[in-house]
């Protein structure tokens, strides 16, 4: 996996077009040299009828896209931080408008 982590930086502004490609009947006859190959080598892309249809990653480098999970307190910290709540915002009330039938 040393090897895989290393490559993971020189992915970082390529093409889709620049990984491997594997025809789906070649990726189902062959699926865990794919699988294989996404851990060790980088992401495959998998066509259907010539067109891009998915790639194949690793959990790492999905995890990677994710960042990290983020809940409500997380949300809540930040608001609060903001000091947005100490702002004394006034509203005129609101009368409607006029509207011709």
């Amino acid at each position: 996996m040393a090897t895989r982590m290393a490559s993971r930086s020189r992915d970082i502004g390529r093409s889709i077009a620049d990984f491997p490609s594997w025809k789906l009947e070649d990726a189902k006859a062959r699926f865990s040299e794919v699988v294989r190959r996404a851990r060790s080598e980088g992401p495959q892309r998998v066509t259907c009828r010539g067109q891009d249809a998915v790639v194949v990653i690793a959990t790492e480098d999905l995890a990677d896209l994710l960042g990290p999970t983020r809940t409500g307190a997380d949300l809540i910290r930040f608001l609060q931080a903001t000091g947005l709540g100490d702002l004394e915002i006034e509203r005129e009330e609101d009368r409607g408008r006029d509207i011709e039938f």
